[in-house]
């Protein structure tokens, strides 16, 4: 009696992608190398995946449905800002085979051009429920100024701390990740710290020896 093949997940299938993207590039890598490297037909990787580009997003409308109901179960007299940055370090956490792997997975998606396109629908859909949680904290409708500002500073304090990773491989994904919202929720402060020093030699200089 023969036994039926072992079926691929599609974690398996995106693992093996995202090495081979990382190690050949992803222009220069076709959809039917990918399905090679992974043991599966050229049909079963678009079943999967549709096309080559939606491979470093992997089960994206899954992961953000997850992290829409971890918001939604978040006590309401957490700080908002607070309960936002724990959720950012947990959706990049979910589907990752350590700190080497996601930081492929990160540099094909902030550094491909090909990628950018789906890199946009896929920040507009995370705005999306960032927006609908700040709504909800706030007692205004997502689409209202305050949720959408909120959820706009979050991507831009996340895409810094992504890049900022990005460029110093010694660095932790959570701390800057962390330290990313903390300044972007007191720049005036920082303003004033960086401008200090200047009006200091301004008033010593327009005073006179």
């Amino acid at each position: 009696m023969s036994r039926a093949p072992q079926q691929t997940s599609i974690e398996a299938v995106e693992k093996a992608a995202l090495e081979l993207l990382a190690e050949r590039g992803f222009d220069d890598t076709s959809a039917e190398e990918i399905a090679a490297a992974a043991g599966i037909s050229r049909r079963t990787f678009f079943r999967y995946f549709g096309t080559k580009n939606n491979i470093p997003f992997g089960n994206y409308a899954a992961l953000l449905g997850e992290l829409e109901d971890w918001l939604s179960s978040q006590p309401a007299d957490r700080p908002m800002f607070d309960v936002i940055v724990d959720a950012v370090v947990r959706f990049n956490r979910v589907h990752t085979d350590g700190p080497v792997a996601h930081r492929e997975r990160m540099e094909l998606i902030m550094h491909t051009p090909a990628l950018r396109a789906n890199a946009a629908l896929v920040n507009a859909e995370w705005q999306a429920v960032l927006a609908r949680y700040a709504a909800l904290r706030m007692g205004e409708p997502p689409e209202a100024l305050g949720p959408q500002l909120v959820a706009h500073v979050s991507l831009g304090a996340a895409s810094a701390a992504y890049e900022q990773w990005l460029r110093d491989e010694s660095s932790d994904l959570v701390e800057v990740i962390e330290r990313a919202f903390e300044m972007a929720q007191r720049l005036p402060d920082l303003e004033a710290a960086a401008t200090a020093p200047q009006r200091r030699r301004r008033r010593r200089t327009s005073s006179g020896p």
